[in-house]
This record gives C-alpha cells, structure tokens and sequence, in this order.
C-alpha cells in the first residue's frame, strides 16, 4: 500500500482542550490533530499531511521554516498532535474527493534523516522492483483495520517491537543471484567495504543461510529474501547503548509470489537461518476497539534497554500476512521526531 503523505481527509470530531481559548484536537482518520477554532466544523474536508513528510519552501508553508518544513509529533498544551490539517484552500478547487493522495500536486517527500556515507557505501542501483520496501503503515492511516466488520478482525495477531535503526533487506533470486539492499538502493557487495551494512551481513554469511534455506525450503526451487534492522554503534545515535552492532530480523518475503511469508513459514525459515528476530511482545493478540488503545498498547520499555523507550510495535495477521506499526508517542517527543 502506497503511503499518502498529504491526502483530502474529513475532520471526523472536534474536542475541546482544556485551557486553550484558540486550538482544539481534531480527530483525521486515526490521528488527532490540533488545529485552530472555528477553522473546521465536524464533517469538513481538509488536506491532511502526515508527520514525516518535509513541505516545499512555499509562502503558505512559511510558518514551518523554524522546523526546517518537516512535520513532526508535538505537545501542544498537553496533547500530543501528530501531523498538519490544511484547509481545502492550498487545492486546486477540481480535487475534492475524500481520500485523494495529493502527495504530488504539493510537493511534499518522505523526510529522510541524513545518512552516513559509511552506513550504505557503494551504490550498485536503485532497490529492486520485485522486492518491497520496509515501510510499515501506521494503524492511524487505516484504522479501518480495527472496525469490527473487518474480515480479518477477529483472527489471531502477534506483535513484535519496532527497533530505531536502518533497515536492510538481503535476497536469493530463483536463478541464484544475491544482493542486499538499505533502505533505498540496492548495494555493491565485492570491495565495498566503506559499507557496514554489506560487513555485518557478510560477517553473519548471510549469502550462504539463504542458499541453505532456498535448498530445503523452498519446493520447488524459488527466490527469497530477508529483512531487518541493523542497531547499534553508528547508526540512529545508537539509542538502546548497544556495545555492539546488530541484525535482527523480521520478515520473509517471497519475490516470486510477491507476499510476505505466513508466521507458521517465517517461523520455520527463521529457525533454519539462525538469526536473532526482532523482540517479540506477544505471540497471541487480539485488535482492540480503538486507536488510542492500541497507542496506549505501544507504550513501554525497550527490549534491548529497559531504561530506553521502544520505538513502538508491528502487528502482523498470522493468516493473511497484513501488518501495520504502532509508533510510540513518548518516543517520537523523547527524540523530537
């Protein structure tokens, strides 16, 4: 699913904060949103950007140069507002419809945090298009998930604790080939060695864990690949104090099928690589009726340093393979992101 930075939303509910004579919280999708009084009555379209996003140096985005244009998590007299709600205004008058991505008409990208050229070293091309990204939804941009006629409701879920660092995907093609990606480019493996990512992976002979899972579980013969988080020294300032670098794994993909893999099948081609996955929270979950109870849910310690917030969570269907993150608030105002 394609992430709409700034999408045509409805302001679903307006609340009152307590103390403030000129902004109220405002409900869009699953987000809360403060916003000015009296600028949008319940019912109205807005343009909705999500946090992440970084604005174009344009005169109606004058106000966010402070920020450097990126929309972040705040605290505004004591709520906790994620994103930015624009009237119809900054649109064309012909784009109207709810739930338009409008990502492009204003310019917006993805923000990026700077990356370390030693992080990613030589770049061989662009990431693969018969892999997918590592980008997770936020249960805020479909909470749809957790209306109780959704189909897979009432299946069982597990959830697994979102780590700060980068993420890298390693892959096996049906005919063989091996490479490994960061985030966003695929990269050169031979002679690259200005590139910790290909390092820990080559230390963890990765190339040689997916041959031997490809030989025994992959009937008949097809392509495969990993993805992970790598933490530690060096990378995300290195917020869990970890001593060490690490990979920890969290999904399997299949290129050829394009899916992810079942939990009962990363299970079994997790136990055949005999790598660390990423903390698990729980084995067995069950989706709550809301939003905020599912944020409040994200709440809590890190795994690899108690004395550290988690990130947040992922939760994963173990049926059907559908997965979204849950950020954890106190993290994103810890960290000013």
């Amino acid at each position: 699913m394609r992430r709409k930075l700034a999408s045509v939303q409805r302001i679903l509910d307006l609340r009152p904060i307590d103390g403030a004579d000129r902004i109220e919280m405002a409900r869009v999708l699953g987000w809360s949103v403060v916003v000015r009084k009296e600028e949008f009555n319940i019912g109205d379209l807005c343009v909705y950007v999500e946090i992440d996003s970084k604005l174009p140096e344009r005169p109606e985005f004058e106000f966010m140069r402070d920020r450097k244009f990126r929309v972040k998590t705040v605290k505004l007299r004591g709520q906790v507002s994620q994103g930015i709600a624009f009237p119809m205004s900054i649109l064309p008058p012909t784009i109207n419809m709810e739930g338009e991505d409008v990502t492009e008409i204003l310019d917006i990208i993805k923000y990026e945090p700077p990356q370390k050229e030693h992080l990613g070293g030589d770049v061989k091309g662009s990431f693969p298009g018969f892999l997918c990204k590592t980008d997770e939804i936020r249960i805020q941009t479909v909470p749809e998930l957790l209306d109780p006629t959704y189909p897979g409701r009432k299946d069982p879920w597990y959830v697994t604790e979102k780590l700060d660092g980068t993420s890298v995907t390693a892959y096996l093609t049906k005919d063989g080939e091996f490479g490994i990606c960061s985030r966003n480019l695929e990269l050169k493996i031979e002679e690259n060695q200005s590139s910790f990512v290909v390092r820990v992976l080559q230390e963890l002979d990765i190339e040689s864990r997916l041959r031997r899972v490809q030989e025994l579980f992959m009937l008949p013969r097809a392509g495969i690949a990993i993805q992970g988080e790598l933490v530690g020294p060096g990378i995300q300032k290195n917020k869990y104090d970890l001593k060490d670098k690490e990979f920890r794994l969290f999904s399997v993909f299949f290129p050829d099928a394009f899916r992810y893999a079942l939990y009962s099948e990363f299970q079994c081609a997790h136990d055949m690589l005999e790598i660390k996955a990423v903390p698990i929270v729980l084995g067995s979950y069950t989706l709550p009726a809301t939003v905020d109870d599912i944020v409040e849910f994200s709440r809590g310690p890190s795994a690899l340093n108690p004395d550290t917030p988690r990130e947040g969570i992922v939760v994963r269907n173990t049926v059907d393979g559908t997965s979204f993150k849950v950020v954890n608030p106190d993290f994103l105002l810890k960290h000013k992101e």
